[in-house]
């Protein structure tokens, strides 16, 4: 939810599954959370961005 000035005002943004687009819920240990960091082929060094995917626990079980 957001106020008037666009800002987000949740107490808590639940995370989704970047493979099945499930909500991670709090007691879901088995869920993870990698943070890729994007590379310049020709230096090797970090270009400032990153991609983060989250992968639930569910989807850890199958194997999948």
């Amino acid at each position: 939810m957001q106020n008037d000035q666009g800002e987000c005002v949740d107490l808590l943004i639940p995370r989704k599954c970047s493979a099945s687009n499930r909500i991670i819920h709090a007691k879901d240990h088995a869920s993870i959370q990698i943070h890729l960091a994007e590379v310049d082929e020709k230096t090797g060094r970090h270009t400032g961005s990153n991609t983060s995917y989250a992968i639930c626990g569910a989807l850890r079980r199958m194997g999948e």
